[in-house]
């Protein structure tokens, strides 16, 4: 069973095509819709926390926020109680992008789930969030400057 990641690396590798694809008519990039979605259901998170729930590093996210400003689908904004964090908001343009980016992921999940039936997607739900808990164990160590022994 080893081709197991190698099946979930090329499904998302195929989606995440799909999508930079679809979405640059709308000048969004390189999965910055990701970000968006996150930003749109979660307004007023900050960089730090964006980052870990999309599972990248802050240098990545960073890259990507300020990209996503400068197209102006968000918008920082100061934390009442420290300066130095940033809120991260959705202007309108990421507000009226959002429904769009919604539609595409919905289709997409609908694709990839074609003739499962509802027990079995939802099996497949909760195998892959044991698989991703799993994996964040390891990201988290790895993230702190740790080495893993093979």
């Amino acid at each position: 069973m080893k081709e197991i990641l190698r099946e979930i690396g090329m499904i998302a590798r195929a989606l995440d095509s799909i999508s930079n694809i679809e979405f640059k008519a709308l000048d969004l990039t390189k999965g910055q819709y990701l970000y968006l979605v996150r930003i749109c259901e979660n307004p007023g998170i900050i960089q730090e926390k964006l980052a870990e729930m999309i599972k990248v590093d802050r240098t990545t996210a960073a890259r990507a926020i300020q990209k996503l400003e400068m197209n102006g689908f968000i918008e920082k904004k100061d934390n009442e109680h420290n300066k130095k964090i940033k809120k991260l908001f959705p202007t309108a343009k990421g507000s009226d992008v959002y429904p769009f980016i919604i539609r595409e992921h919905d289709h997409s999940n609908g694709v990839a789930l074609a003739g499962f039936t509802e027990s079995e997607a939802e099996t497949l739900f909760h195998l892959l969030q044991r698989v991703r808990k799993n994996v964040e164990t390891d990201w988290e160590f790895v993230k702190k400057g740790n080495k893993r022994n093979y």
